[in-house]
């Protein structure tokens, strides 16, 4: 879906949730493959199971990816992506667990290099199916303020 929102037209603290998505096996094959991360808390059952976890987890970048492709189900040609920071993983995602993120407009600041743009802050959270909070990190947007 396609809308324009100006950086005036941002509101601190409102949020939006984005549905659950299952992380599968498929899923962390698939990301080792395309990263080249094979460790053994992703890829060999019988390690995991000496782990404090006790089962292979999925990679802290395949958790960031998915989630920020949930989280960016609106295209705004008034914004784009500046960044992100704050990258913390929690607590681990296993096969089968199912994630959902929960994104908080946390602040909006002038940017000084263009007074035409401003910079909005998103915090996103996200949770597993029994609400555990496994991932967080600031998502940074450079927008268009309104034309004059």
């Amino acid at each position: 879906m396609e809308q324009t929102i100006y950086y005036e037209e941002y509101e601190v603290g409102s949020v939006r949730e984005t549905i659950g998505r299952t992380i599968t096996e498929t899923d962390i094959v698939l990301h080792a493959g395309q990263t080249g991360d094979f460790f053994p808390h992703h890829m060999d059952a019988e390690f995991a199971k000496t782990t404090e976890f006790g089962k292979r987890i999925a990679h802290g970048t395949l958790t960031f990816s998915v989630a920020v492709g949930m989280a960016a189900n609106l295209i705004n040609p008034a914004a784009f992506s500046y960044g992100y920071d704050h990258l913390r993983f929690i607590n681990p995602v296993f096969i089968g667990d199912t994630i959902r993120v929960k994104v908080i407009l946390k602040e909006k600041r002038e940017n000084p290099k263009h007074p035409d743009q401003g910079f909005i802050t998103e915090a996103l959270e996200i949770y597993k199916q029994d609400g555990q909070l496994v991932m967080v990190c600031d998502h940074i947007m450079s927008c268009m303020k309104k034309p004059a």
